[in-house]
């Protein structure tokens, strides 16, 4: 029985709670395993997994940001989607400062896809790939909440059976200790 599992969960692997760690300590004869580089092993691990946790945030956090930017841009092209009339409008320059503009119908406008890409759409085209993106957004911040749960699940896990094996190793050794 090994602490991490090879089942997964996205590319996250299942930590084992280890049930019987006496069992576990002594399984494989062959190998002496040391409390000292079990637990180092569980660290590994559990260090491997607060690894993948952050970049999770991370990514959570850069969708979480996205979103309320797709929702603006799809609100403004569907806007201009039923107005096919001349109308003003307040754009945003650079932090804190905004101008007016004068808006003249169109049927084509141009997104921001990132990395300095500006397309050509039709307005038509436009709406359906905002609302393609925000779904998908949606989507993939549903999947790293439940990615960041299952994470948390693993993290305490494995801080568990660091605990397990360490208080396994104490009581060995204060028993050994008062057998002499």
């Amino acid at each position: 029985m090994t602490a991490v599992a090879t089942k997964e969960h996205r590319g996250i692997p299942k930590a084992i709670f280890l049930e019987d760690v006496d069992g576990y300590m002594n399984e494989d004869a062959k190998e002496e395993k040391s409390a000292t580089n079990v637990l180092q092993s569980f660290d590994e691990q559990l260090q491997k997994y607060k690894y993948m946790e952050l970049n999770l945030i991370q990514r959570k956090k850069r969708l979480r940001a996205q979103i309320p930017d797709i929702e603006k841009t799809l609100e403004i092209v569907e806007h201009m989607l039923q107005k096919k009339e001349e109308f003003n409008t307040h754009f945003l320059l650079s932090d804190q400062v905004h101008a007016v503009a004068k808006v003249p119908p169109t049927e084509k406008v141009f997104l921001w896809l990132g990395a300095n890409t500006m397309l050509e759409y039709s307005i038509d085209e436009a709406v359906a790939l905002l609302t393609k993106n925000l779904n998908t957004a949606v989507v993939n911040a549903g999947q790293l909440d439940e990615d960041l749960e299952y994470l948390s699940n693993q993290i305490t896990t494995m801080e568990v059976n660091m605990a397990r094996v360490y208080n396994w190793d104490f009581k060995r050794r204060k028993a050994a200790a008062e057998q002499k």
